[in-house]
């Protein structure tokens, strides 16, 4: 007896992990794009060839830092940044990420927003992971930004690294996070354009806060032993 006698329909073959969309065409804007991870981030996107904005608070100072950047980076106030990409990186300070966000509402509706936010605290002993009330950074912009669609990636980049001109490739592994698969699939997609990088799916937003979390213990490891430590995902 066939599939077609008993009524059912066949299922159609799983889709390839690493079957990732062209985003070669799309506009990177970083909010925060002033600060080391932000721009380290702009800098290694436009090296390699994306479109890419930073934002600030003034847009005189994203402008004065796309020019040091260079290759073709552009620079405007927050607003100007988000109604201007395609993508969003959210790359601002904890303590200034909720109400960067919540200003920032009208303009990321309908935008595919990546929170690389870690939250942390420092005392004596070293860094020291904090709880957001709504359970992750990624979670409260999810809460903040209900007509986005959110999701989590880039937590443990060194912003060093990022920023060194000769340096050629960044050797890591990216945990992207969210709740759509075409949305992973883009920031996984958007991860593997920098050279050494690739975007690992590592499960919904619920799951944030111990990937934000884990770069308390990289930064212990970066005091250490002198480095600039990330992540690879062993038989993937």
């Amino acid at each position: 007896m066939t599939a077609h006698d008993t009524g059912s329909t066949p299922k159609p073959p799983a889709k390839d992990p690493w079957d990732l969309p062209d985003v070669s065409g799309l506009t990177v804007g970083v909010l925060g794009g002033t600060g080391p991870q932000g721009r380290g981030l702009a800098y290694r996107f436009a090296r390699a060839g994306q479109k890419v904005v930073i934002g600030s608070r003034a847009a005189d100072r994203a402008e004065a830092a796309a020019a040091e950047l260079g290759h073709g980076v552009e620079g405007a106030d927050n607003a100007e940044c988000a109604r201007r990409s395609d993508i969003v990186i959210v790359a601002v300070p904890w303590d200034g990420h909720a109400k960067t966000l919540e200003s920032l509402r009208e303009e990321l509706a309908g935008k595919l927003v990546v929170d690389c936010v870690n939250p942390l605290g420092f005392d004596k002993k070293g860094a020291y992971a904090l709880k957001p009330e709504e359970g992750s950074a990624a979670e409260q912009a999810a809460a903040l930004l209900p007509d986005s669609r959110v999701t989590a990636a880039f937590h443990h980049l060194s912003a060093v690294l990022l920023q060194d001109e000769s340096i050629e490739e960044i050797d890591t592994d990216v945990l992207v996070l969210g709740e759509a698969r075409a949305d992973t699939d883009t920031v996984q997609a958007l991860a593997s354009r920098i050279p050494g990088m690739r975007g690992i799916f590592a499960g919904r937003l619920r799951n944030a806060h111990q990937v934000e979390s884990l770069v308390a213990n990289l930064i212990s490891v970066n005091r250490r032993y002198k480095a600039h430590a990330g992540l690879r995902t062993t038989d993937v």
